[in-house]
């Protein structure tokens, strides 16, 4: 059973009133299995490399969401 998305942010963009907003991105998943351990799912072609991150940081932020109704498998 699905239980979050797994989001990055992968950019910016200004909105019609000027306000600036995030771009996400769903990568992947995480998922409880029948036997209620969770694990989580990565899209084949998502590459962290590609994620803006704050000068000096080695590491990316990835965002737990849950998932919208329509959504629901994954």
């Amino acid at each position: 059973m699905k239980k979050f998305d797994l989001v990055v942010c992968v950019g910016t963009y200004t909105d019609k009133t000027g306000a600036e907003k995030k771009r996400w991105k769903t990568v992947g998943a995480m998922i409880e299995g029948k036997d209620g351990r969770p694990f989580i799912t990565l899209e084949r072609a998502f590459n962290p490399a590609g994620v803006d991150v704050e000068k000096g940081r080695d590491s990316i932020l990835i965002s737990l969401f849950e998932p919208k109704e329509k959504d629901s498998d994954f």
